[in-house]
């Protein structure tokens, strides 16, 4: 089958190819690619009757289930581009988002870990458009976000204002078949298909447009090197709103053909159970992942022989934990990988590589992905064995950053070159391997957490003068956050008022999770803080 070049052509072949096989199964749920198509095709017009127009931007605020994936790629199917929004994100997050997107829909699992999203995002919407100096229509489905036509709910009960979701094909029902087919067809490789946002070293998320060309390209390298098959039970632990779970997991199985079973809340004894019961063969993750599901007492009894292709890389990755997945996990491959939202997918170990290459490197660039190493200060492309810059050029590399063309331009150069803020180095081999960071990123638990973000929000505590976040080592989540705060002389904060207020403002992940008090942050001669002194006074 000749690999479609925008998703609503993806799902029709899909469906055509395999009508009958099973797409998605999530608890009592079960579609084959027929009926899922269908029911895509039923929500796209709901969307359509709420008035959705192609390029209008819909958020989707929703955990990993059946109901995300119908709702996000019905968004494609009917010309409007997908917004995944973080579900630890608080009210104020998602505000912001969906402001700066003009987003004309908002999609939201209501109830989702005993939260009221709606409520919270109407209570949020007013005090972030005030911040950004917009008027706030009181008429409208959410004041302050002037854009927005309506919130679809995913969820039972009632709330106030919303359009349930399982209401979309009724309201569908006054579109014509033929005029969502239609503007599905009209789909172009070229247009954007969704917009993910990743926080950036100013503080302020970024939202990374891709076409569907350059998100196609990367969901098809990453299963074809894996060689994922219709044949396949891919459990996605990593959430849908981050590129690995939708990109790496939904849309490689909607161009492979292989079941889909979404996770919302991983828990290792229910996906023990899910594996054995399932016979599940793919399972991508953070290595926190399967640290977890071997030191579950429900492992020892579970039957993991299905195991297939496990792929990660989200942190280092102890060699003796690779070992452990392919004897006790019973994985008959684990590769490592290396991207980035702005580059899903740029190398992979591949087959018959060794558990040291899987261990200590981040595999070879994929096909059509060019990888340089270059001097961060000349951008002179250096030798093997030489550290510098990592640099990715290639389809899938992102259009650019939302309403930011300064930001676009310093990520990539004139010769198409991402430049993309990490060391390595690349052996004669070219094998891939990330020293440092340019960036003071880190990753927690598979989750990027970007410290200007996390200081932002401290710096709104009373008492606090200033604070500095780095990551540190943690065993299970690769890496968490220290803060170091420096209090005003009166002040009486102590770390639980820092951890507490921070947990109010910012999604769990980005919330450190030491704290220490200093007198002074160490800074160069420039004023920048010296983290990496921040890091040596840790360890």
């Amino acid at each position: 089958m000749t690999t479609p070049e925008t998703l609503p052509a993806a799902i029709r072949a899909i469906a055509a190819t395999y009508p009958e096989r099973t797409a998605v199964v999530d608890g009592d749920v079960r579609l084959t690619w027929a009926e899922l198509h269908q029911q895509v095709i039923a929500t796209a017009r709901g969307y359509r009757a709420l008035g959705l127009q192609p390029g209008e931007r819909v958020c989707i605020w929703v955990p990993n289930t059946w109901e995300w994936i119908v709702a996000g790629l019905a968004i494609s199917y009917a010309g409007g581009v997908l917004v995944p929004l973080n579900t630890r994100y608080k009210g104020h997050e998602v505000a912001d988002v969906a402001l700066r997107t003009d987003a004309t829909l908002l999609v939201v699992a209501d109830g989702f870990l005993g939260r009221a999203q709606a409520q919270e995002i109407r209570e949020a919407a007013v005090e972030v458009a005030a911040q950004a100096g917009r008027s706030v229509d009181a008429g409208s489905p959410v004041p302050g976000l002037p854009a927005v036509r309506a919130i679809v709910r995913i969820g039972s009960g009632e709330v106030a204002g919303t359009v349930a979701f399982d209401a979309l094909a009724t309201l569908g029902d006054a579109v014509p078949l033929n005029e969502i087919e239609a503007v599905a067809s009209a789909v172009s490789p070229d247009d954007v298909a969704d917009i993910l946002f990743t926080s950036g070293t100013t503080g302020r998320s970024k939202g990374v447009l891709t076409a569907h060309s350059q998100t196609i390209a990367a969901a098809d390298v990453w299963g074809t090197t894996g060689e994922v098959t219709v044949d396949d039970r891919y459990l996605v632990v990593s959430p849908f709103f981050h590129s690995y779970g939708y990109k790496v997991g939904l849309v490689t199985a909607v161009l492979k053909g292989c079941a889909l079973y979404p996770v919302a809340a991983f828990n290792a004894d229910e996906v023990l159970d899910l594996i054995a019961a399932e016979r599940i063969s793919v399972v991508p993750g953070a290595p926190t992942i399967f640290h977890s599901l071997l030191e579950s007492p429900k492992f020892a009894t579970t039957d993991t022989s299905s195991l297939r292709l496990a792929n990660t890389g989200a942190a280092s990755v102890p060699q003796v934990l690779v070992e452990r997945m392919q004897t006790e996990l019973s994985f008959e491959r684990v590769a490592t990988a290396f991207g980035m939202t702005e580059c899903v997918m740029a190398t992979m170990c591949r087959a018959g590589d060794s558990d040291e290459l899987v261990a200590t490197t981040c595999g070879r660039a994929l096909d059509g992905v060019e990888l340089r190493i270059a001097d961060a200060t000349t951008g002179e492309p250096l030798p093997a064995g030489a550290e510098g810059e990592v640099l990715l050029r290639g389809p899938m590399v992102m259009i650019g950053y939302l309403d930011d063309a300064e930001a676009t331009a310093d990520a990539i150069d004139g010769d198409g070159w991402l430049h993309t803020g990490d060391v390595g180095v690349v052996d004669e081999a070219g094998y891939l391997r990330i020293t440092d960071r340019l960036k003071d990123m880190y990753i927690s638990g598979g989750f990027n957490v970007y410290p200007a973000e996390v200081e932002q929000a401290l710096a709104r505590l009373e008492g606090v003068v200033e604070a500095a976040v780095v990551g540190v080592p943690d065993e299970r989540m690769g890496e968490v956050g220290k803060a170091y705060v420096v209090r005003r002389a009166e002040a009486t904060v102590t770390a639980d008022d820092v951890i507490a207020f921070a947990r109010e403002r910012i999604a769990n992940f980005k919330v450190p999770r030491y704290v220490s008090f200093v007198d002074t942050l160490p800074r160069n001669l420039s004023g920048k803080v010296l983290k990496n002194e921040l890091r040596e006074d840790h360890a």
